[in-house]
Protein backbone atom coordinates (compact mmCIF):
# COMPACT_ATOMS: atom_id res chain seq x y z
CA UNK A 1 0.00 0.00 0.00
CA UNK A 2 2.74 2.82 0.60
CA UNK A 3 4.74 1.59 -2.01
CA UNK A 4 1.23 2.17 -3.95
CA UNK A 5 0.78 5.40 -2.42
CA UNK A 6 4.15 6.65 -2.83
CA UNK A 7 4.05 6.15 -6.90
CA UNK A 8 1.18 8.08 -6.82
CA UNK A 9 1.71 10.82 -4.54
CA UNK A 10 5.90 10.83 -4.83
CA UNK A 11 6.54 11.28 -1.38
CA UNK A 12 7.09 8.81 1.70
CA UNK A 13 5.20 11.76 4.19
CA UNK A 14 2.15 12.18 1.64
CA UNK A 15 2.03 8.01 1.24
CA UNK A 16 1.88 7.93 4.68
CA UNK A 17 -1.08 9.64 5.03
CA UNK A 18 -2.76 8.01 1.69
CA UNK A 19 -1.91 4.83 3.31
CA UNK A 20 -3.17 5.63 7.16
CA UNK A 21 -6.24 7.33 5.27
CA UNK A 22 -6.69 4.41 3.58
CA UNK A 23 -6.90 1.72 6.41
CA UNK A 24 -9.07 3.73 8.13
CA UNK A 25 -11.83 3.93 5.28
CA UNK A 26 -11.00 -0.49 5.08
CA UNK A 27 -11.81 -0.49 8.58
CA UNK A 28 -14.90 1.29 8.86
CA UNK A 29 -15.97 -0.92 5.08
CA UNK A 30 -14.75 -4.00 6.15
CA UNK A 31 -17.72 -5.26 6.06
CA UNK A 32 -18.58 -4.68 2.42
CA UNK A 33 -15.69 -7.31 1.56
CA UNK A 34 -16.71 -9.79 -0.20
CA UNK A 35 -13.90 -11.92 -1.09
CA UNK A 36 -11.30 -12.95 1.96
CA UNK A 37 -8.74 -13.56 -1.48
CA UNK A 38 -9.67 -10.03 -3.10
CA UNK A 39 -7.80 -8.22 0.40
CA UNK A 40 -4.73 -6.78 -1.22
CA UNK A 41 -6.80 -5.63 -4.93
CA UNK A 42 -9.58 -3.81 -2.52
CA UNK A 43 -6.43 -2.37 -0.13
CA UNK A 44 -5.10 -1.25 -3.04
CA UNK A 45 -8.11 0.30 -4.66
CA UNK A 46 -8.62 2.22 -1.78
CA UNK A 47 -5.03 3.35 -1.46
CA UNK A 48 -5.35 4.19 -5.40
CA UNK A 49 -8.65 6.34 -5.05
CA UNK A 50 -7.44 7.88 -1.34
CA UNK A 51 -3.84 8.63 -3.22
CA UNK A 52 -6.04 9.94 -6.56
CA UNK A 53 -7.98 12.37 -3.93
CA UNK A 54 -4.78 13.34 -2.21
CA UNK A 55 -3.48 14.82 -5.49
CA UNK A 56 -7.04 16.45 -6.14
CA UNK A 57 -6.40 18.19 -3.06
CA UNK A 58 -3.23 19.06 -3.45
CA UNK A 59 -3.63 19.76 -7.48
CA UNK A 60 -6.29 22.90 -6.31
CA UNK A 61 -3.12 24.13 -4.08
CA UNK A 62 0.26 23.23 -6.68
CA UNK A 63 -0.77 21.94 -10.09
CA UNK A 64 0.78 18.52 -9.59
CA UNK A 65 4.33 20.23 -9.90
CA UNK A 66 6.09 16.95 -8.60
CA UNK A 67 5.51 15.11 -11.66
CA UNK A 68 9.11 15.05 -11.83
CA UNK A 69 9.01 13.01 -8.09
CA UNK A 70 6.38 10.90 -8.86
CA UNK A 71 7.95 9.42 -11.99
CA UNK A 72 11.47 8.65 -10.87
CA UNK A 73 9.24 6.83 -7.62
CA UNK A 74 7.11 4.81 -9.93
CA UNK A 75 9.65 4.41 -12.88
CA UNK A 76 12.23 2.93 -9.82
CA UNK A 77 15.36 4.16 -11.54
CA UNK A 78 18.10 1.90 -11.50
CA UNK A 79 21.91 2.89 -9.98
CA UNK A 80 24.10 2.54 -13.53
CA UNK A 81 27.41 1.62 -13.35
CA UNK A 82 28.98 3.98 -16.58
CA UNK A 83 28.31 7.63 -16.62
CA UNK A 84 27.29 7.75 -20.42
CA UNK A 85 24.50 5.09 -19.34
CA UNK A 86 23.44 7.29 -16.21
CA UNK A 87 23.55 10.32 -18.73
CA UNK A 88 21.28 8.03 -21.39
CA UNK A 89 19.08 7.09 -18.62
CA UNK A 90 18.60 10.45 -17.13
CA UNK A 91 17.60 11.72 -20.87
CA UNK A 92 15.05 9.00 -21.36
CA UNK A 93 13.51 9.63 -17.87
CA UNK A 94 13.47 13.31 -18.61
CA UNK A 95 11.68 13.00 -21.64
CA UNK A 96 9.34 10.62 -20.34
CA UNK A 97 8.72 12.96 -17.50
CA UNK A 98 7.88 16.04 -20.20
CA UNK A 99 5.57 13.36 -22.22
CA UNK A 100 3.56 12.37 -18.97
CA UNK A 101 3.15 16.01 -17.98
CA UNK A 102 1.82 17.06 -21.32
CA UNK A 103 -1.20 14.30 -21.30
CA UNK A 104 -4.28 15.45 -20.17
CA UNK A 105 -4.49 15.06 -16.32
CA UNK A 106 -7.24 12.39 -17.01
CA UNK A 107 -4.92 10.30 -19.38
CA UNK A 108 -2.01 10.99 -16.74
CA UNK A 109 -4.00 9.35 -13.78
CA UNK A 110 -5.15 6.32 -15.80
CA UNK A 111 -1.68 5.37 -17.12
CA UNK A 112 -0.32 5.78 -13.73
CA UNK A 113 -2.90 3.93 -12.22
CA UNK A 114 -2.14 0.90 -14.99
CA UNK A 115 1.39 1.19 -15.12
CA UNK A 116 2.62 2.38 -12.04
CA UNK A 117 0.30 0.22 -9.95
CA UNK A 118 -0.70 -2.31 -12.07
CA UNK A 119 -4.54 -2.01 -11.95
CA UNK A 120 -7.20 -3.70 -13.81
CA UNK A 121 -9.50 -1.21 -15.98
CA UNK A 122 -12.03 -2.29 -13.27
CA UNK A 123 -10.51 -1.02 -10.63
CA UNK A 124 -9.21 1.74 -12.09
CA UNK A 125 -12.98 2.57 -13.61
CA UNK A 126 -13.46 2.11 -9.73
CA UNK A 127 -10.78 4.20 -8.66
CA UNK A 128 -11.49 7.08 -10.41
CA UNK A 129 -15.36 6.67 -10.75
CA UNK A 130 -15.88 6.47 -14.57
CA UNK A 131 -16.99 3.22 -17.12
CA UNK A 132 -14.35 0.84 -18.28
CA UNK A 133 -15.07 2.12 -21.68
CA UNK A 134 -13.62 5.62 -20.46
CA UNK A 135 -10.81 3.84 -19.04
CA UNK A 136 -10.21 1.65 -22.46
CA UNK A 137 -10.56 5.01 -24.53
CA UNK A 138 -8.24 7.62 -22.05
CA UNK A 139 -5.50 4.32 -22.14
CA UNK A 140 -5.05 4.31 -25.80
CA UNK A 141 -5.23 8.34 -25.98
CA UNK A 142 -2.40 8.23 -23.75
CA UNK A 143 -0.37 5.37 -25.32
CA UNK A 144 -0.30 7.03 -28.41
CA UNK A 145 0.34 10.17 -27.26
CA UNK A 146 3.60 8.92 -25.11
CA UNK A 147 4.11 6.42 -28.15
CA UNK A 148 4.41 9.31 -30.68
CA UNK A 149 6.59 11.90 -28.02
CA UNK A 150 8.87 8.74 -26.70
CA UNK A 151 9.77 7.77 -30.72
CA UNK A 152 13.41 8.78 -30.92
CA UNK A 153 13.92 6.88 -27.54
CA UNK A 154 13.04 3.60 -29.27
Amino acid sequence: MRVCARRLTGSLADADDVVQESLMQAWKQLDTLRDGDAVKSWLLRITGSRGIDHLRKRRNRSNLGDLDHRVEAGAGIAHQDHPESAALSGSRMDALKAALAALPEEQRRCWVLKQFNDQSYEEIAQTLNISTASVRGRLARARITLAREMEDWR
